[in-house]
């Protein structure tokens, strides 16, 4: 698993030519990326849309699974949901926690659905290049803070599908779902957890492509994350990351017209055909 940020050099440079140099040392090892995306809301370098471009290009080829975080979505969520007026990276960090640590459930806890790397991607995958999934998690709290509300499982589900609280900033409501994943932890009926995905599934049967049957995954986990009781992670395969490509294309597209900022990549050696 690999961590990086698409927007600055190390993050998308180094990090490709890394993931790149373990496929050709390990190929047949599943490789997973959380992938910070930039967003033109915050921005930090000028060259982002470069960056993104050509490393979204090296993950296309080379990694196995891409769990797109939106810098934009991130602080929407510290603002809005959790009504925090001047978050930190601290504060989008905590959110991005909370994701990798309700992917990564499975792995580290015996006897699960998706138990590891390879059965994910075999449940999420269709395709071998449509491999970069949009998370949510729920219940969302601020850092330090203890849910004190004690939430439901449906109250879980519909927070988990709910738009704002994906941390990629594209509307699935754009889109259709290819596949999703659901982990549940905590104490938790496998029964109503079944009930209620079934529920999303019949009420909104227009997201969800219909050539492949029952493509909504759970998962249960009976230990639930510090501080909470309960808690949900969600994982979508949905055509409508696309937006978040798109974005990044256009501000490409426009900056590359004007040949701006080229010079620093033609002067390391690239070219421009590249």
């Amino acid at each position: 698993i690999i961590t990086h940020s698409l927007g600055g050099g190390t993050g998308a440079g180094m990090g490709t030519l890394l993931i790149s140099k373990i496929r050709e040392e390990f190929p047949d090892r599943m490789m997973a990326t959380f992938s910070v995306v930039p967003s033109p809301k915050v921005s930090d370098t000028v060259v982002e849309p470069y960056n993104a471009t050509l490393s979204v290009h090296q993950l296309v080829e080379n990694s196995d699974e891409t769990f797109c975080i939106d810098n934009e979505a991130l602080y929407d969520i510290c603002m809005r949901t959790l009504k925090l007026s001047h978050p930190s990276y601290g504060d989008l960090n905590h959110l991005v926690s909370a994701v990798m640590s309700g992917v990564t459930t499975c792995l580290r806890f015996p006897g699960q659905l998706n138990s590891d790397l390879r059965k994910l991607a075999v449940n999420m995958v269709p395709f071998p290049r449509l491999h970069f999934f949009m998370v949510g998690f729920a219940p969302l709290t601020s850092r330090g803070a203890h849910s004190f509300r004690a939430v439901t499982v449906p109250e879980l589900t519909q927070q988990m599908y709910d738009p704002k609280n994906m941390m990629a900033a594209s509307d699935f409501r754009n889109g259709r779902y290819l596949t999703c994943s659901a982990i549940f932890r905590g104490k938790v009926s496998m029964k109503e957890v079944e009930d209620q995905m079934r529920n999303v599934q019949n009420k909104n049967s227009s997201y969800f492509v219909e050539w492949i049957p029952n493509n909504v995954q759970t998962a249960l986990c009976s230990i639930p994350p510090r501080g909470l009781k309960m808690s949900s992670t969600f994982v979508g395969n949905s055509t409508s990351i696309q937006e978040l490509f798109k974005r990044v294309g256009d501000q490409f597209t426009a900056m590359f017209r004007r040949k701006a900022f080229l010079h620093w990549y033609t002067g390391e050696g690239m070219d421009e055909m590249e």
